[in-house]
């Protein structure tokens, strides 16, 4: 017979705070994703404001590349209690748009809203994509004129508009360049076009294959593909012989992955046809591009912002911040000190403004003089990195860190995701700078790094008609009394972007 009971259990466990679960997310951001949450909050909260003139600082180094010294790492415990005061301790006499609670002076929000005044005649913006500034003589810079290169649509909408095509087909056809992707490919299926088009009768399937023909047939050849044997296939259409197009269009839809792996021998003895043949239509199909929307619109350039900048000064590397990762936000003294000397109960919303205001200000500090903190444990152990390369570099944990500087382990982890490093070897994330410890048969300890360097350097020295393996390079490595496993090695080959042996044979 079932009965039922209650009892009192009394337990403890940790909650994080709202407030610190955020902070937790922020820490792990990158500097870009950062500076967008902060200005976020400057954009809703009345107590922040930015800092003018950003790129006017009379120590900016000519080449553009700011650097800060290491303030922010010194100042993280001599935060103002009052938060009034922004990142560097300037007095802030400039004040947002914001109404006034009733009862406040309005002497001086005038004042604020004369220097505001004063400041926005100085200069005028355009789209909000590019910044343009009157040159002297009131005329706009060149720069500012330079024609946009179409998007990929654009230039598929202007084709379209030169076919006299009934409204409807138009409207499909239309609808299909809209569902393509940066690279020209069709990702959505035909029908989900269908309830996308929202066409009164509804769109048949038959009359969307038609619209993605007429798709298919405007350049750049190959887009509208659905796939990248289809994308290859409908460009081999510019091939003028027709038995090189029919065999390289074989290839392309039974035999992609021979092709990929250059196994021009297979190709040959299944096709039953001349290897000196095979390597001419595959050599034909390589020329062909797989992403044919890359043609079309600007270049996508990602460009990396280091978060601090490693230089040798007298002898000793020294890590400084980059200044050009740090939000310039601060806390308007007008309306902090107007708000605390008129506040009012039920001012509830205000007073969380405030209180946000000031969390953000010392979360900003924190979190760079964190990463400053971390870097600099980092470099005072791969010192020998920065002198002499990566086969150099000696195996380091996350827990080394973390308990150097006092910190979790977790927040090492965080600190170092997405953050990079500025150093005369070159640009990289602090992930890089961490790997296990692996023993050789001297009893002595390699970091991964190392090896993959070394596995760098043995393929780069290799002969290109006798190009190593990974059983081979794993073989080599044992003579030099590092046992590696050939899964291992292909995995180093792998995150080094290296091409298999089938890829390597042959390249000069």
């Amino acid at each position: 017979m079932l009965s039922i009971q209650r009892h009192t259990e009394q337990r403890q466990q940790q909650a994080l705070s709202p407030r610190l679960q955020r902070a937790v997310w922020l820490l792990q951001l990158s500097s870009t994703d950062f500076a967008h949450e902060v200005q976020s909050v400057l954009g809703r909260n009345p107590f922040l404001e930015g800092e003018e003139g950003e790129g006017n600082e009379p120590n900016a180094p000519a080449n553009g590349e700011r650097v800060e010294p290491d303030r922010v790492a010194d100042s993280a415990d001599g935060f103002d209690a009052d938060g009034l005061e922004g990142l560097d301790g300037s007095q802030v006499i400039s004040a947002p748009d914001l109404p006034l609670p009733d009862g406040v002076d309005a002497s001086a929000a005038e004042a604020a809203e004369a220097l505001l005044d004063a400041v926005s005649n100085d200069s005028w913006h355009g789209d909000g994509l590019t910044r343009m500034r009157r040159a002297e003589d009131g005329d706009i810079s060149a720069l500012d004129l330079m024609a946009a290169e179409p998007t990929l649509a654009a230039q598929l909408h202007g084709q379209l508009d030169l076919l006299s095509l009934p409204e409807r087909d138009a409207a499909l056809a239309r609808a299909i360049v809209e569902s393509l992707d940066d690279d020209g490919y069709l990702r959505l299926s035909l029908a989900e076009i269908v309830d996308l088009a929202e066409m009164t009768p509804p769109a048949t399937l038959q009359e969307l294959k038609i619209a993605l023909c007429r798709v298919q047939s405007l350049e750049p050849a190959g887009v509208g593909a659905r796939n990248v044997a289809e994308c290859l296939t409908l460009q081999l259409q510019a091939v003028e012989c027709p038995e090189m197009r029919a065999l390289a269009r074989t290839i392309v839809n039974e035999h992609m992955e021979s092709l990929a792996r250059h196994d021009v021998g297979k190709l040959a003895r299944t096709l039953q046809q001349p290897q000196e043949r095979i390597e001419a239509v595959c050599e034909r199909i390589r020329r062909l591009d797989p992403r044919p929307g890359w043609r079309c619109g600007p270049a996508q350039v990602q460009y990396v912002v280091p978060d601090v900048i490693v230089r040798k000064v007298r002898g000793q590397w020294a890590v400084q911040l980059n200044s050009a990762v740090v939000p310039r936000v601060r806390m308007n003294r007008v309306y902090a000190e107007l708000f605390q000397r008129h506040r009012r109960a039920n001012d509830q919303a205000l007073a969380d403004h405030l209180k946000e205001a000031r969390w953000t200000l010392r979360n900003v500090e924190q979190r760079f003089a964190t990463i400053v903190q971390v870097a600099e444990a980092i470099v005072e152990r791969q010192h020998r990195f920065l002198d002499h390369g990566p086969m150099a570099m000696r195996p380091l944990g996350l827990r080394e860190i973390a308990d150097a500087l006092g910190l979790h382990e977790s927040t090492v982890s965080r600190v170092t995701n997405n953050k990079f490093m500025m150093t005369p070897m070159g640009v990289f994330e602090l992930k890089y700078f961490f790997s296990r410890a692996l023993t050789t048969e001297s009893g002595k300890t390699c970091s991964g790094t190392a090896l993959r360097s070394l596995i760098k350097d043995m393929i780069e020295s290799e002969s290109p008609n006798a190009p190593l393996s990974d059983a081979d390079i794993a073989r080599q490595l044992a003579q030099q009394g590092v046992r590696l496993a050939r899964r291992t090695v292909t995995k180093y080959r792998q995150l080094l972007r290296i091409d298999p042996i089938e890829r390597r044979r042959g390249r000069a």
